[in-house]
């Protein structure tokens, strides 16, 4: 780097140092006196660009490039160019400086950087390999790639990455967070902990160190610490969604619902990005008002199995006086959801609702309503299977001995948590297939109703899921059935509402708030839901031959 004028070089000293105003006035000075200094046109470009002055900065290194073809100037131009998203060009700028030298590690990582943004995850991983290997202390690469890693649920890759980012500093802040998050997600939760906790050493107002530091707590069954964690989280943060959320979500697992419906209300904060059909703008959403004479929409929201659980309360709203009742739900609920009493309307497009008074989510009914476990609305059944599809099902089922057993063993994939939720397969159901009289029927949809098509030798099961086409034919079958036995997804809750028995299995981890803690039966199905819960070994095995013993004594 040349430095023959006289102060270049204390400018450079004083950028090193991190005294950026010195710097600046240094290089202006270098450039007083030689206006086609390359390095000063460079530096002061990049001090100009760590303070966003973009147009100079831009104006700045292009100069130098024009003045001297330098790899580590094309590489601070993408930085720029990146900041800015103009991707296109920042890729071109780190290809250049890569041609000029190909051990730039600022270029490699960049582009690994728009790699990655762009979801080209193969790309962007091999990237930041080749960064690292260029200058093997290049942080950022470390935990970058530690997090695209985890996206993908390479987790142990993940954590190791995160501890080679920890090596070169370790009080690396993003790196000490992001191993928690790993390890977290790994349900290591000790070493989540351990991670979280010194990211809170490092810096004690991260907010998301300590709002997740709770939710380990919480997975660990440490509730009264997790809550503790969650409400100093409020304290200093009254404004995050999440970590509302997450109390509330607390709270309903802990059976403390009065407490728990206000913070639940957080799920559609803005700041959550929750994805849902916004609500008709210019209608009022109902927050209690009286009803009489009104019209009001059930706005939908979350998934299959919420609406099936929520649409109770909708004739406890035509009783306080709703003259019209609309209720909004998916296309293949539809069918099942007009057989609800107070409903007098099911649509599933924004365009089929006409002008209301009001507007509610389905969610938000037991906070309205005071809903507690002692008040909880739960007459069964409230909804209905269809004599029609009851007859065109009828058939299917045939008419063998003994006991009929529909079966669900796995979810909707995109679920964050499905992986804890869902079976890997029919193999972990075997002791169900030793049951004498037990003639078992497939509700499998999306995935795993292949495995229903074919399923293993010895495990005998008829496949009804391929010729489901909504929850009316769900319905249909769960109607005719002994027993439902399914994992915690939209089927249970239509056995459930239909007041049919149910056994659901449940995961150790992630186990959903509305099935509380260590209970064996629902207070929002009494008499027809059984739970039946993992063990600390997180066994799906040992759960079949719970229910298996189970079925034994029932048929006996």
């Amino acid at each position: 780097m040349s430095s023959a004028l006289p102060g270049f070089q204390a400018a450079f000293d004083a950028h090193l140092a991190g005294r950026l105003d010195e710097a600046e006035r240094g290089y202006r000075q270098t450039l007083e006196a030689d206006p086609h200094h390359a390095d000063a046109l460079h530096l002061l470009g990049v001090v100009l660009l760590s303070g966003g002055v973009w147009a100079e900065a831009e104006a700045l290194i292009r100069w130098a490039i024009s003045l001297r073809d330098d790899a580590s100037f094309h590489a601070n131009l993408a930085d720029l160019l990146m900041k800015r998203r103009r991707i296109p060009e920042a890729e071109a700028a780190c290809r250049r400086a890569i041609a000029i030298d190909a051990g730039c590690a600022l270029a490699h990582f960049l582009l690994a950087e728009a790699a990655n943004g762009a979801a080209r995850v193969a790309e962007a991983e091999q990237t930041y390999r080749r960064a690292i290997a260029c200058q093997p202390d290049l942080i950022a690469a470390h935990n970058n790639l530690g997090t695209l890693l985890m996206s993908v649920n390479r987790l142990d890759e993940a954590v190791a990455m995160f501890h080679s980012a920890l090596a070169v500093d370790p009080h690396y802040i993003h790196a000490l967070y992001n191993l928690g998050m790993a390890q977290l997600r790994s349900l290591r939760l000790d070493e989540a902990e351990t991670a979280f906790r010194r990211a809170l050493d490092v810096r004690p107002d991260h907010r998301d160190a300590l709002h997740n530091l709770a939710t380990t707590y919480k997975l660990a069954g440490r509730y009264a610490e997790a809550e503790h964690c969650y409400r100093q989280t409020l304290a200093s943060h009254p404004d995050f969604a999440d970590a509302r959320f997450n109390l509330g979500i607390l709270l309903l697992m802990l059976g403390r619902l009065d407490e728990a419906w206000p913070h639940a209300e957080a799920r559609y904060s803005p700041q959550r990005h929750q994805k849902h059909v916004p609500p008709p703008s210019g209608t009022p959403q109902w927050q209690g008002e009286p009803l009489e004479g009104k019209s009001l929409v059930l706005w939908h929201e979350q998934g299959y199995g919420d609406c099936v659980q929520f649409a109770r309360y909708a004739p406890l709203l035509k009783a306080r006086g709703v003259r019209h009742l609309t209720l909004m739900c998916p296309e293949p609920l539809k069918p099942l959801m007009t057989t609800l009493d107070g409903v007098d309307q099911v649509c599933t497009h924004t365009s089929e609702i006409g002008p209301s008074d009001y507007w509610a989510y389905p969610m938000s009914m037991p906070l309205q309503f005071g809903t507690t476990l002692d008040t909880m609305p739960a007459s069964l059944p409230y909804l209905q299977a269809l004599p029609e599809r009851i007859a065109r099902w009828r058939v299917r089922l045939g008419t063998q001995p003994g006991i009929r057993i529909g079966l669900v063993w796995k979810g909707f994939a995109e679920n964050a948590h499905d992986a804890t939720r869902s079976l890997p397969g029919l193999a972990p159901l075997a002791p169900l297939w030793d049951v004498p009289g037990a003639n078992f029927f497939s509700l499998q949809k999306g995935q795993g109703e292949d495995e229903a098509a074919a399923p293993p030798a010895g495990q005998p099961i008829v496949n009804l899921g391929s010729d489901i086409t909504d929850f009316a034919d769900t319905a249909a079958i769960i109607a005719q059935l002994d027993l439902l036995i399914t994992v915690d997804t939209a089927a249970a809750h239509v056995a459930g509402a239909l007041g049919k028995p149910c056994w659901l299995m449940l995961p150790r981890d992630w186990t959903d708030w509305r099935w509380l803690l260590e209970r064996d039966d629902s207070p929002w199905y009494p008499g027809v839901m059984r739970l039946f819960r993992q063990s600390d070994s997180r066994d799906w095995p040992d759960v079949a031959e719970r229910m298996a013993q189970t079925l034994r004594q029932t048929t006996h």
